[in-house]
């Protein structure tokens, strides 16, 4: 399983090298037809745009571990680990109750977007803002793990040494 999980987490990294490399190279295009060829192209800060979009919802959904995130935790540093494991459990059962109720307004809205494009690339906005749907379930998934983790006395994967 851990073989599995390690080879999807490359894949997915690979998918943000592609993003990364797609943004960088549309920047390039567009400081050498702005300024050597005297001729800028509309396209490319929109394509930068979307890579951008992309690469943040693509990083924070499959990339980015818990510790990675920004946190407000000082009451929740400062308690015992047993009262820390009912803070994770409430933290997880919030954010998986938020995003499941907002998951169908959400899908529903994305899908009702497929009637606008973008103005350069004339890509649907449906695809666009799809990866924001793979973010809300890959988040809720995340977030389920923790929840049955803290039911079964897992670690919380606290890196903090004064623990």
């Amino acid at each position: 399983m851990k073989a599995v999980r390690l080879w999807l987490h490359a894949r997915a990294d690979n998918v943000a090298v592609g993003l990364l490399t797609a943004m960088f190279l549309s920047f390039i295009l567009q400081i050498f037809s702005r300024y050597v060829i005297n001729q800028p192209l509309g396209w490319t800060l929109e394509a930068c745009l979307l890579a951008w979009l992309w690469t943040v919802f693509w990083g924070s959904a499959f990339l980015l571990e818990d510790k990675d995130h920004v946190k407000f935790d000082i009451l929740y540093s400062s308690v015992r680990p047993g009262t820390r494991r009912v803070f994770a459990l409430i933290a997880a059962i919030a954010i998986v109750s938020a995003l499941g109720t907002s998951l169908p307004a959400t899908a529903d809205f994305i899908a009702f977007m497929k009637i606008e494009k973008t103005s350069l690339l004339g890509i649907r906005f449906d695809y666009v803002f799809s990866v924001y749907l793979i973010f809300v379930i890959a988040v809720i998934a995340r977030y389920l793990l923790r929840a049955v983790t803290v039911l079964r006395g897992g670690r919380l994967d606290e890196t903090d040494s004064r623990r």
